[in-house]
Order: structure tokens, then C-alpha cells, then sequence
């Protein structure tokens, strides 16, 4: 259920991950509050909101990781490559993106044969 965000709720959400770099003091300035309102109770009161526009900038950054890790495999050479690749990851991970591991079971005989069950 969304809730009605006043005029400022709206602008600061909007400034948080773009002029604002992520500082809500800085999102605050920017959204029109006046100097006496704490940043600490603006993102008191949107906690859900900001938890919502956070998962859209890292699902919004991935395209930026898995980019890199594709120029990681162009340039290896490149310097920081080991703490591009980190970040990549964790981004990639993070926007759910995540590293799976398959196992392939086979086996020459179809039938399993399972224990009785016990007539408790």
C-alpha cells in the first residue's frame, strides 16, 4: 500500500541517489527542508520508501557491474581490476544476480528403493 508523500517526502527521495550522492543531509538541503529539521527524522519516517529507491539504484547499477566485469576481461591488466571485480559482484549479487551451482546427478538405475515406513 503506497502512501501520499508530501511535495519535500517526494524531492528528497528523488535527489537521494542523484544530486545528493546518497548524503541525506545534502538530499535534505536539496528537498526545500529548512536547516532546523533533522535528517535523522526524514529518514525516520521514510524508512520504507528510501529501503524501495535503494533496491531500484542497485538494480539500476547492475547493468554498470556486469559491464565492468566484461571490460575486466578485455583489459586484465588494468589497474584496481581485483576491487572492480569485488564491487561487481557484490552489486551483482546484491540486484540478485547471484552465482549459481549446478549438480548433475546421474546414475545407472532409475529405481530408488526406500525404507518401509514405520506403523506408528
Amino acid at each position: 500500500m503506497a502512501r501520499n508523500l508530501t511535495d519535500k517526502q517526494q524531492r528528497f527521495l528523488e535527489v537521494l541517489f542523484e544530486e545528493a550522492k546518497g548524503d541525506p543531509v545534502q538530499a535534505k538541503k536539496l528537498a526545500g527542508y529548512a536547516d532546523s529539521v533533522a535528517s535523522t527524522s526524514i529518514v525516520n519516517t521514510l524508512t520504507d520508501e528510501i529501503a524501495d529507491v535503494t533496491k531500484k539504484f542497485i538494480a539500476q547499477s547492475s547493468t554498470k557491474a556486469a559491464y565492468t566485469m566484461f571490460s575486466v576481461m578485455a583489459d586484465p591488466t588494468d589497474l584496481g581490476v581485483k576491487e572492480k571485480m569485488l564491487a561487481a559482484k557484490d552489486i551483482l549479487d546484491r540486484a540478485g544476480f547471484v552465482k549459481t551451482d549446478r549438480v548433475e546427478v546421474k546414475t545407472s538405475e532409475p529405481l530408488f528403493i526406500l525404507p518401509a515406513k514405520d506403523n506408528e
